[in-house]
C-alpha cells in the first residue's frame, strides 16, 4: 500500500491541494475553455436568436400555444414559463447547458482521480508531501473553477435581460455542473477502471434526461400553470438534477430554493465521495474489474478493441435511435410550430436546405445528431490515446502485434461504430415519423463523410502530434458550435463552410451531390493515413 507523506497539523489530508489544482488546470487548459466557450456561447447567443424568430407578444403566445399542446417538443425542450426573451431563453437552452456543464465537469473529475490512479501518475505524486484528500480535492476544485466560470459568463451576458433571472440560470447550470461532478467522484472510487467511470456517470445523465423528458411529456396544462406562482412538474421531472434547473424557472418568479436542493446534493455527494476515498488503498476500488479471458474471444487486437469499447458503443447506439424516434415523432408538427415565422423557417431552411419544410426540418434535425456524432467519433479514437498513455498498450504491443495492427482494431470500432450508430439514428427517425424509410437513412449515412473528417483530424493528432492530442476535442467541439449556432445567428456563409458539414448534401429533400461526398472521404482517408504513418514512426508514449 502506498504510504502518503503528510505536514504535521489539521491540514494534513488536503495537503499539497494548491498544487495539484494549479497543474489540473494546466492540463486542462485546452479542454475546458472549449467546452466553456460551447456552452456559453450556446446561452448567450439565444436571446438575439429569439427576438429576431418571436419578436411580437402574439408570435410569443402562438410559441407558447405549440409548447403546450405538442409533447414532443416539450420532451425534448421542457415547458416554458414565462413569455420574455430571459424565459425563453432558459426554456430553449437551459437543460443543454446543464447537460453539457454535467459532461464537462464528470470528465474534469474522473480524468485528475480515476485516470491518475490508473496511470500510476498519483502513486509517484501520492509518494511526495500530498495529503490523502488532495488529488479529489483538486478534481472537484477544477470542476468548480470550470463551472464558476460558466456562472460568470452566462450571468454577465444575459443581465440585459435581467440580473436576477440571469443569476438564477447561471447559478442552476453551474449547479448541475457539480451534482454530476461529485457524482463522478463517487463513481470514480467505486470502480477499477476510468473508462467504466466516465460510463456510468454518463449513464446517469443519460437516465435523468429521460426522466425529465418524461417528465414534461406527461405534464397537461404545465405551461399554464407555470404563468403564476402555483403549478408544478410531474414526479420524474424532481427525479432529474436536470428538472431541478428547470423547475428554478428564471426568469419566471425564480424559486431560489432549487439551489439549496442542488447544492445538498453536491455536499451530500462529495461527503460520499471524501468517504470512500478514505477506505480504500490508492488504486483499488470497491467494484474491482473482474478478469476476462487471456485467449479465444480476446485473442486479437481488434477483439481486444472491440472488449474495451463496446460498452460505450452501445450506450451511444440506444441514444442515438431514442433521439432518432423522438425528432421522427417531432416531423409531422413541424408545419405547425413554425406557422407563419419567417425567421424560424429561413434558420430550418438554412439548416436543412430549400426543400419543402418537412424535408428541410428532416434534414436540420439529422445534421444535428451528425455534429453530435463527432463527438463519438473522437471519443472513440482518442481511446488510443488513453491506452498509450496509461501504459496499457505497451504490453499488447510487446508481443507480435504492430503499431498499425494495434491502431486498426480501434479505428474500425470508432469510424464503423459512427456508422452503426447513424444508421440506428436512421431507424428511429423511421419509427418516430412512420414513413420515407429510405430516404431517411440516406440522409443519415451522407452525415458519415463530414463525421469521418472530425475522426480523421484526431487520428492525425493522436498519431502525429501527441501531446495535442486532446486538441481533436477543441475540433469537435468547433465543428458543433459552427452547425448549431451558426445558422441561428445568420454567419456567413464561408465561416459555414469551414465544418465539413457544411458540405455535406441537404437531405432528404435536396438533390444527392457525389462530388463534396468524395471530396470529404478522400480527406478522411488522407487524415487518417497520415496519422497512422506518423504513429508507426514516432516513439511511444510512456
Amino acid at each position: 500500500m502506498t504510504m502518503f507523506a503528510v505536514r504535521p497539523g489539521g491540514s494534513r489530508h488536503l495537503a499539497g491541494t494548491g498544487t495539484l489544482l494549479r497543474f489540473a488546470l494546466r492540463r486542462d487548459r485546452l479542454m475546458i475553455p472549449v467546452w466553456i466557450a460551447v456552452n456559453a456561447l450556446m446561452v448567450l447567443s439565444m436571446p438575439g436568436t429569439l427576438e429576431g424568430l418571436y419578436g411580437t407578444p402574439a408570435e410569443r403566445a402562438d410559441l407558447i400555444r405549440q409548447v403546450e399542446t405538442n409533447s414532443s417538443l416539450r420532451a425534448m425542450v421542457g415547458p416554458v414559463f414565462g413569455d420574455s426573451l430571459g424565459a425563453l431563453t432558459a426554456w430553449r437552452v437551459g437543460v443543454y447547458a446543464g447537460a453539457l456543464a454535467a459532461v464537462m465537469s464528470l470528465l474534469v473529475v474522473v480524468r485528475h482521480t480515476r485516470d491518475e490512479e490508473e496511470s500510476g501518475r498519483q502513486e509517484l505524486v501520492a509518494s511526495g508531501t500530498v495529503g490523502r484528500r488532495a488529488s479529489l480535492t483538486a478534481a472537484l476544485l477544477a470542476a468548480a473553477v470550470a463551472n464558476g466560470v460558466l456562472a460568470l459568463l452566462v450571468t454577465a451576458g444575459l443581465a440585459g435581460q435581467g440580473t436576477t433571472g440571469a443569476l438564477a440560470l447561471g447559478l442552476g447550470i453551474a449547479a448541475v455542473g457539480m451534482v454530476f461532478a461529485t457524482m463522478a467522484a463517487i463513481v470514480a472510487q467505486l470502480t477499477e477502471s476510468a473508462r467504466l467511470a466516465r460510463g456510468l456517470t454518463a449513464a446517469v445523465l443519460a437516465a435523468a434526461f429521460v426522466l425529465r423528458a418524461a417528465g414534461d411529456s406527461g405534464t397537461d396544462g404545465g405551461t399554464t400553470q407555470a404563468f403564476g406562482t402555483g403549478g408544478g412538474s410531474s414526479v420524474p421531472t424532481w427525479l432529474s438534477p436536470l428538472g431541478w434547473l428547470e423547475n428554478l424557472r428564471p426568469y419566471a418568479h425564480e424559486r431560489w430554493w432549487v439551489l439549496a436542493l442542488l447544492a445538498g446534493a453536491v455536499a451530500l455527494q462529495g461527503g460520499a465521495a471524501y468517504a470512500l476515498a478514505s477506505r480504500r488503498d490508492l488504486g483499488m476500488s470497491f467494484l474491482p474489474t473482474r478478469p476476462g479471458p487471456a485467449s479465444g474471444r480476446l485473442g486479437s487486437a481488434g477483439a481486444l478493441a472491440w472488449r474495451l469499447q463496446r460498452g460505450a458503443m452501445l450506450g451511444w447506439s440506444i441514444g442515438f435511435f431514442l433521439a432518432g424516434v423522438v425528432y421522427g415523432g417531432m416531423t409531422e408538427g413541424a408545419a405547425d410550430l413554425v406557422g407563419d415565422n419567417e425567421g424560424a423557417r429561413r434558420i430550418i431552411e438554412r439548416m436543412g436546405g430549400q426543400s419543402g419544410l418537412t424535408d428541410a426540418f428532416l434534414a436540420s434535425m439529422i445534421g444535428m445528431l451528425g455534429l453530435v456524432a463527432a463527438l463519438y467519433i473522437v471519443s472513440s479514437v482518442l481511446r488510443l490515446h488513453g491506452e498509450e498513455t496509461s501504459g496499457r498498450a505497451e504490453p499488447v504491443l510487446g508481443h507480435a502485434v504492430g503499431r498499425l495492427r494495434w491502431a486498426t482494431g480501434h479505428l474500425v470500432i470508432a469510424f464503423g461504430g459512427a456508422a452503426l450508430i447513424m444508421l440506428l439514428a436512421g431507424l428511429g427517425f423511421a419509427v418516430g415519423y412512420g414513413r420515407e424509410t429510405g430516404p431517411i437513412l440516406g440522409a443519415c449515412l451522407v452525415q458519415l463523410p463530414a463525421v469521418w473528417v472530425v475522426g480523421g483530424v484526431a487520428v492525425l493528432l493522436h498519431g502525429a502530434l501527441p501531446r495535442a492530442a486532446m486538441a481533436a476535442w477543441g475540433v469537435a467541439g468547433a465543428v458543433l458550435l459552427i452547425g448549431w449556432v451558426g445558422p441561428a445567428l445568420d454567419v456567413p456563409q464561408v465561416l459555414l463552410d469551414v465544418s465539413p458539414f457544411g458540405h455535406v448534401p441537404k437531405l432528404p429533400g435536396g438533390s444527392m451531390e457525389w462530388g463534396p461526398v468524395s471530396v470529404l472521404t478522400g480527406a478522411a482517408v488522407v487524415l487518417v493515413a497520415a496519422g497512422l504513418a506518423g504513429l508507426r514512426r514516432r516513439d511511444m508514449s510512456t
